[in-house]
């Protein structure tokens, strides 16, 4: 028996107190609805109206039960409501996966606009590097990440990409730094200042790769987690990075300058698992593209003002 079916037939029959006004505003002929009522009657063994006269009247077990329906439904009603934003992704934990460099101003747009759309959502944050986050996103302890390309696994669905244009860092009193631009060739005998491949092996692999193809064998790797660390091995002297133009505004005495022998770009987007995901997971991919994308504007070349959140991905936009 669906008994919260004839309970709504129930409460409206009670408020008109007429079975063919009750049918007209429940859709359906007079007589289903008669029989609806007379099931329920029987299944809780009491009569709900009293018909021996000509107009209709609730009983006392009719009076009773009116209000306990009216709340009954009303907590249908509720539950619905709640179990469709669930199934939306406004409510309960999301466990987000955002890189360590990730600008604050960044992470509090990403979360603002979060909180906007899905008010209810628990969103657990976790520093986390690429690698990390493709692993815990296989094994189904993360929901949604945010990552570095190019990423090589199974099993996962991308949100649209943000592509930033890379340059190189050095330091403004280097001779390099007078030009408007810097070929990858000039930078031989120098070291590269780049994130530890096991963060990002994919972006690790690319980036040498593209710098031995245009003539930059760096004489050393030199592993940086952290902006200012990476800051304080290029102002050394020796090593320079290939990072976006905004991670430059943090350290005045650092210089970007555009490649000029090749386009490289940094790429990144929101991954979550193809099957069986969060529902949050898509809404989170879409908006973490919007903020990316005002988060990192292009940079002029040579940049004026140097723009101020680092992300450290490459990607060859040139194949």
């Amino acid at each position: 028996m669906d008994l919260l079916r004839h309970l709504r037939h129930f409460v409206v029959v009670a408020h008109e107190l007429h079975f063919g006004r009750a049918a007209e505003l429940l859709g359906m002929a007079q007589p289903p609805l008669s029989q609806s009522i007379q099931r329920l009657e029987r299944e809780l063994a009491v009569e709900l109206f009293d018909r021996s006269r000509r107009q209709v009247r609730l009983t006392t077990a009719g009076g009773l039960l009116l209000a306990e329906a009216e709340e009954l439904l009303a907590g249908e009603g509720r539950l619905r409501n709640l179990m469709g934003q669930v199934r939306a992704g406004e409510l309960g934990v999301l466990r987000a996966g955002v890189p360590p460099e990730t600008p604050a101003v960044t992470l509090r747009a990403l979360l603002d606009q979060l909180t906007g759309r899905a008010p209810g959502l628990d969103v657990e944050l976790h520093e986390l590097t690429t690698a990390e986050q493709v692993r815990m996103l296989t094994e189904r302890t993360l929901d949604v990440g945010l990552v570095h390309h190019p990423v090589e696994a199974d099993g996962l669905r991308f949100g649209a990409p943000v592509d930033v244009p890379l340059g190189v860092l050095l330091p403004r009193t280097s001779p390099l730094a007078r030009g408007r631009e810097v070929p990858l060739a000039a930078l031989a005998g120098l070291d590269l200042v780049a994130a530890p491949r096991a963060t990002a092996p994919g972006w690790h692999d690319h980036l040498l790769a593209v710098c031995r193809r245009h003539g930059w064998r760096p004489a050393r790797v030199r592993p940086a987690r952290n902006p200012e660390f990476l800051f304080g091995l290029v102002l050394a002297g020796g090593g320079v990075a290939v990072e976006p133009a905004t991670l430059a505004r943090r350290e005045p005495r650092i210089a970007w300058r555009p490649i000029a022998d090749t386009s490289l770009a940094k790429r990144t987007s929101a991954v979550w698992p193809e099957r069986a995901a969060h529902p949050a997971a898509p809404m989170v991919g879409q908006l973490a593209a919007e903020v990316l994308a005002v988060a990192e504007p292009a940079p002029t070349t040579p940049p004026s003002v140097p723009a101020e959140r680092p992300w450290p991905v490459l990607f060859d936009t040139t194949g």
